[in-house]
């Protein structure tokens, strides 16, 4: 039985409430019922190859020969999933947290909440509306379903009030520390003289983690997007306890596909959560352009003047010329997959199909920027605070080491 088979096979019987036996592989079924135990990369199968390509492709260092063996070093792994495309034999894997998942959907003692990353938008089949598919999350035992565009939407606030205060000499610049573990690897670990220049924000997805968990004390939390670097994320010193677990879009239509779910037959259970700046976060350029427009509503004076890179190759050429004096810009945003989060590798749709459900999803959004939304607003009272300037100066939530 391959990897893939039994990784089907344990999904399926952890939906039906069974236990997986006669599996000759103990370790390879502990890695599904326990991934967090081990690194992010898996091998099906001792290495046999010549040319250690995915040593090659690692742009990140993460991968070494040893004794003619490929090793994983977890520490400067940031979840490119590089190494697994260029894999010759098709020998590696990323970590798969579906079985987890599920287990705690069904089993936890306390409630379960499914956050939706911005990109998700028709991901699942023009069926599967955001109502359907929070109907279709409760019946596998989730207390809800929360859009973590609605959480970008509070960090564009605090974006935008830092890069007010931050660009106020002529030649300040800011770099967009939100949504892209991978954007920030790079510049922690290969431009740290630049790193200054990034407001010590954490991601959407922590923003979102933690303030459910601080909203709902005791819940558990799992990400679905299309990023396997989420996985990494949520390992980082100083983030852990977040997120409980992340599924990649593919992974969650895997769960979809053994229950057989028509979402044709799904009730809309429908919320609005999220303004249309959270939603742009999804494409390149979506965080400046939301940034842009919240900077422009707090201060008609500012001007964002964005530089946007997409691709580890294209980012990593941008962070170089600023670091070498050649600042075209005053913002500049990177985001490591083509087209961004909706090209990212565990997708369900093509970038450019994606691109356009998000941007259709941008414009149904009731409201524009962030503080137009009052969701959002709701959130930062509830946590104690009376106003987005109070919030973003005093609350640890947002923050993190950079």
């Amino acid at each position: 039985m391959t990897f893939e088979e039994l990784y089907k096979h344990v999904l399926k019987d952890k939906l039906k409430g069974k236990k997986t036996k006669d599996i000759s592989s103990r370790k390879k079924l502990d890695c599904l019922l326990h991934p967090e135990k081990y690194p992010l990369v898996w091998k099906d199968d001792p290495c046999d190859c010549t040319d250690a390509r995915c040593v090659a492709a690692c742009m990140f260092q993460a991968l070494e020969v040893k004794d003619g063996k490929a090793v994983l070093n977890p520490e400067r792994c940031t979840g490119c999933a590089a190494c697994i495309e260029a894999c010759e034999n098709k020998n590696l894997t990323f970590s798969k947290d579906a079985v987890k998942a599920v287990d705690l959907l069904k089993n936890s003692e306390t409630p379960v909440y499914v956050l939706m990353a911005p990109a998700y938008i028709g991901q699942f089949g023009e069926a599967a509306t955001p109502g359907r598919l929070r109907d279709a999350l409760k019946g596998l035992g989730a207390a809800g379903m929360i859009e973590v565009a609605a959480f970008a939407d509070i960090l564009t606030l605090k974006e935008a009030l830092e890069f007010c205060s931050n660009t106020e000499s002529e030649d300040g610049f800011q770099l967009t520390s939100c949504c892209c573990p991978i954007w920030i690897s790079m510049i922690r670990k290969d431009f740290q003289k630049i790193a200054g220049h990034l407001p010590a924000s954490v991601s959407p997805m922590i923003a979102c983690g933690r303030i459910a968990k601080e909203l709902h004390e005791g819940c558990k939390t799992i990400f679905v997007g299309p990023c396997m670097a989420k996985k990494a994320e949520i390992r980082e010193p100083g983030l852990e306890g977040a997120i409980d677990c992340v599924l990649t879009f593919e992974e969650l239509q895997d769960i979809w596909e053994a229950l057989e779910i028509d979402f044709s037959a799904m009730s809309e259970d429908e919320h609005e959560h999220s303004a249309a700046a959270g939603r742009m976060y999804a494409r390149t350029g979506g965080v400046s352009r939301a940034v842009s427009e919240c900077v422009h509503s707090i201060d008609e004076e500012r001007t964002l003047q964005p530089v946007c890179a997409c691709g580890v190759p294209d980012c990593k050429a941008m962070l170089q010329d600023i670091l070498e004096g050649n600042v075209r810009g005053n913002f500049f945003e990177g985001m490591a997959c083509e087209g961004g989060c909706v090209g990212g590798p565990k997708r369900n749709l093509d970038k450019d199909k994606g691109t356009e459900c998000v941007d259709h999803y941008v414009e149904e959004a009731p409201y524009r920027t962030p503080g137009e939304n009052p969701y959002a607003m709701d959130l930062i009272q509830r946590l104690g605070y009376e106003t987005v300037e109070d919030f973003v100066k005093n609350s640890q939530i947002l923050t993190r080491e950079i």
